[in-house]
């Protein structure tokens, strides 16, 4: 979301959150502090119109003078210290915390792209709008920003899946993704995924492999009813013709488990048994 208007020639083309926390800092500033020649103008005005009786001493205006100078210089040393602040910014995430003129805040984040300055005031530039560099509220690292990522995509995935019970092999690429995600994850990243996320993604890892394992059952078992539809009956087999594939059905039917076994059928194993015994006397004949 855009909270601060681009600068039109050096200037704010409008009053926006950030340009209305400058001004107010400006106004803050006006009132609490002072340039060298007020001061200046101040001391001769006091040295002036002091009380003839009781003197200041020229140490005390000295002491006066050289600790105005010595705040002046360390303001000086803070803008400076902002802008190399600002600039070590280049290419970070951060989030700016920033004030309209009614005093509503509010927290921008994104990648700083630059950096600019207005009357001595560094900017960061975030998507283009600009943002006082006093606004910064924190400075993201990459890990983190990579962690929240991966964290933001778990929680989309989850949102597209049905639950549990609901599940059908049509969100297989769902729920692989999903564990694919959480098992790349360094220790870092996966501590910023609830416990209960993750129990949530075992168990849809755990119902779709089930899922998976039946479903490939089912194929497997319809694979060999076709391939028994081909044959004609029994009595009218031969080796030269349908040998070769009796023997393949036969030996698929001992390599599959017990599930594809189940949807074949008693009487779909049965037929698979009784080509290949027929197709045994047959060669024993020859």
């Amino acid at each position: 979301m855009s909270l601060i208007a681009p600068l039109v020639d050096g200037k704010f083309d409008t009053e926006t959150t950030s340009s209305a926390s400058l001004k107010n800092a400006k106004e803050e500033k006006g009132k609490n502090s002072v340039d060298s020649e007020a001061f200046l103008q101040l001391l001769v005005a006091e040295m002036q119109n002091q009380d003839p009786l009781e003197p200041t001493s020229n140490t005390e205006w000295v002491s006066q003078y050289a600790t105005f100078t010595q705040v002046s210089e360390i303001q000086d040393i803070g803008k400076a210290m902002s802008g190399v602040q600002a600039q070590n910014l280049v290419g970070k995430n951060v989030i700016m915390k920033v004030t309209d003129s009614t005093g509503n805040t509010d927290l921008v984040s994104g990648m700083v792209e630059r950096v600019g300055y207005q009357e001595g005031k560094a900017y960061v530039y975030i998507e283009g709008n600009p943002y006082s560099i006093d606004d910064l509220d924190t400075v993201i690292s990459e890990e983190y920003m990579a962690a929240q990522d991966k964290v933001d995509t778990i929680r989309e995935l989850i949102k597209e899946l049905p639950s549990i019970q609901n599940l059908t092999i049509s969100d297989q690429d769902t729920v692989v993704a999903l564990g694919e995600i959480l098992h790349n994850m360094t220790d870092y990243e996966r501590s910023f995924v609830e416990q209960e996320v993750i129990d949530e993604i075992d168990k849809y890892g755990e119902r779709m492999l089930a899922i998976v394992s039946d479903f490939n059952a089912q194929q497997s078992a319809q694979t060999l009813k076709e391939a028994l539809a081909t044959l004609p009956e029994l009595d009218k087999i031969s080796v030269d013709e349908h040998g070769e594939k009796i023997e393949s059905l036969y030996k698929a039917l001992q390599n599959v488990n017990d599930m594809v076994k189940d949807y074949l059928g008693k009487d779909g194993i049965g037929q698979i048994e009784a080509y290949y015994a027929r197709l045994q006397e047959l060669k024993e004949a020859e």
